[in-house]
Formats: C-alpha cells, structure tokens, sequence
C-alpha cells in the first residue's frame, strides 16, 4: 500500500482537526508526521495517529493546548506544554531558544509534560537552518517503560533519543544526529509488529533476558524488553537524557514499571548555541567541509554501501519515499481506518 505525501498530509490534518484541533495545528502535525514517513522514520509518522485518537478520547491529549511559562529570565526558558501536541509546542520551545540564542549567544529551554514530540530531528534541523548549533535530551516517563538497562531484561527507560544538530555549509547540508539510545524505537518494534516482520538481531530481549528478533515480546505478557545500543554507552546515554530531561528540566523520571498511562508524554532539555561566538564562520565551514571529505573517502568495507553522514539516510529516503510513494502496512492502515471511522472520517483518499 503505497500512498503519496500529500494524500497522506491531507488525511492525518483531516483527523487531527476532527479531534478538536484548529487547523493550523492540525497543519503542523500532520506535516510533521509524514516528513518522518518521507525521512524513512515511519516509527514516527502517520500510524502514531492511533494513538493519538486514544489518548484524545482518554483526554490525555489536549488538542489547542498552550504551553505555560513556568519560568522564563533571558535566554533560559522552562516550559509546560499542559499535555498539547509536541509537534507544535517543541517547535515553539526550538524557535524561542534559536531567538534567544540570536542575542546572546547561547540559549537553554527546559520542557514538560507535552504529549509526544515526534522525531526529534525537526527542531534540530530548525536550529541549524537558521545557522545554530542545539544538543536535545528527551525522555519519555507516562505508561510502562520498556528499554531494559545493559545487563537487564526489565524495562528502565523509554527510547530517550538524543539529537545534535550542526549547521551546513556552502559545500555540506546540515549534520544532523537524531538517535534513539536504545538499539532501535520502540516505534520500530510496533511497525515490524504491525507487518509481520522480525526485527534486526540484537534489539530485543524475551522477558527472560534471551535474545530474540520476535517484536512480539514487547506487546504480550510477559514482556521483553529493548536493548539499550552499544551495550553500557547507550545504556549511558539513556540514563543521561533521563537525568537531564527529567530530573533537572523538570518533567519527571520513570519510577516503576506500572508508571500511570498520561499519554505519551515528553521532557526535553535543550542547548542552542551560536557557532560563530566561538570561532569564525568561514574557519568553521573550512574545518567541517575538511572533516566530512576526509571521513567520506574512508574505503567502502561493502562496495555498495557508501559511507555516509549523519542526515544523509535521510534524504535518501526522502528523495526516494517522494518519487515513489510512502509505504503502510495492512494493520496500521486498519487501525488509521478504525480512529478515521470513529470521528466519522471517510478514509477514501481521493
């Protein structure tokens, strides 16, 4: 089932309106849902709607949701998103810190309790478009937690991404890190779940501690777990974010493993900084294109697969999911078809 962009924006803003949203919130969303399809992060994309309709009936998600100023003083800023869309909130929190960092050179934006923020790499590529430099930590603390520590079989942590997004140059587009510390999303697990599908081998523990490739583990009783990446540095890495965005930004941490179900809820601490604070652009540019010619002409272990940059897998698949079209499993169209039906939504796309 192949479906375009555009069809697929018209339909996810046509159910976002239909669940109380205006619809330019329903614009940002829906855009954002399916530039992570076009990106090939499909774990983020339209079949997260689902959940969504559930959490909106649940009144978990509140659609038109403002964000609260819980403090703000110069370029720190804390946020409460009083549960609304990340889409559209964390895009705010990213262009209030690019503005801040704008005039004095660095920028810190706390956020909480905003319902799922999407792929992360968005409010990175915000920074760096207009020319900043930003480190994100997020973590997830409502519902279950299901990425076990290193050397653990029991879910610690959510997927706790971490993003960190740098500028372009004239000769590059922007580096852009966007990375689970878990070996994969969890988001994955569902899509590969959803289409009869394993997933890579390392990702999943069963609930006793085996390895498997099976994505059932995490949706049946008793519950496996995913892995962190790398083994402890992931496992790091997840504790870090949760540290940062939940402890010291202010959302919360995982406590148990019968955390109450808030929706899917997101904290994030981010850092904006202006480059050309430290060093100057044209030294800065200089030193990145440099860096990305020598790291590109390392010889191919595969002759097939180049080697690439952070953001380029990216493109590729956008450039490709454009042309070709945006592929959807059977069951998550079924259940986009299911949440469409119950608002009272045609699910015919033309």
């Amino acid at each position: 089932m192949l479906h375009s962009a555009a069809d697929l924006r018209a339909l996810a803003a046509r159910i976002v309106i239909s669940g109380g949203s205006s619809s330019e919130e329903a614009a940002i969303v829906a855009d954002h849902l399916v530039t992570a399809n076009l990106m090939g992060h499909d774990s983020h994309g339209v079949g997260m709607l689902p959940s969504y309709c559930r959490n909106l009936a649940k009144g978990t998600l509140k659609p038109n949701a403002k964000p609260t100023i819980v403090q703000q003083s110069g370029s720190l800023a804390v946020w409460d998103g009083n549960n609304g869309y990340g889409q559209v909130i964390a895009k705010q929190a990213m262009e209030w810190a690019v503005n801040a960092a704008a005039v004095t050179g660095i920028a810190v934006h706390a956020l909480r309790n905003t319902h799922h923020i999407g792929r992360v790499g968005t409010y990175g590529e915000i920074a760096a478009d207009a020319g900043f430099l930003s480190i994100t930590f997020v973590n997830g603390y409502s519902g279950p937690p299901r990425v076990t520590p290193y050397r653990g079989k029991e879910g610690r942590f959510s997927t706790n991404p971490i993003c960190v997004a740098v500028p372009g140059t004239d000769a590059n587009p922007p580096v852009i890190l966007d990375m689970a510390t878990s070996r994969i999303a969890l988001g994955k697990v569902r899509v590969a779940f959803n289409d009869g599908k394993q997933v890579i081998t390392g990702a999943l523990v069963d609930a006793d501690g085996a390895p498997t490739d099976n994505p059932g583990v995490i949706y049946t009783e008793p519950h496996g777990a995913v892995l962190p990446f790398g083994e402890h540095k992931g496992y790091g890495l997840a504790l870090i974010c949760e540290i940062l965005a939940g402890a010291i930004g202010g959302a919360g941490v995982v406590r148990s493993a019968s955390m109450e179900d808030k929706g899917i809820l997101n904290g994030w601490l981010t850092f904006v900084l202006d480059p050309t604070r430290l060093a100057a652009q044209s030294y800065i540019e200089e030193e990145i294109d440099a860096l990305l010619d020598w790291v590109r002409s390392a010889a191919r272990a595969d002759a097939d697969l180049p080697v690439l940059i952070a953001g380029e897998p990216e493109r590729i698949a956008r450039a490709e999911r454009e042309r070709d079209g945006i592929y959807i499993d059977t069951t998550t169209w079924a259940q986009i078809e299911e949440s469409a039906q119950a608002l009272g939504i045609n699910l015919k796309l033309s």
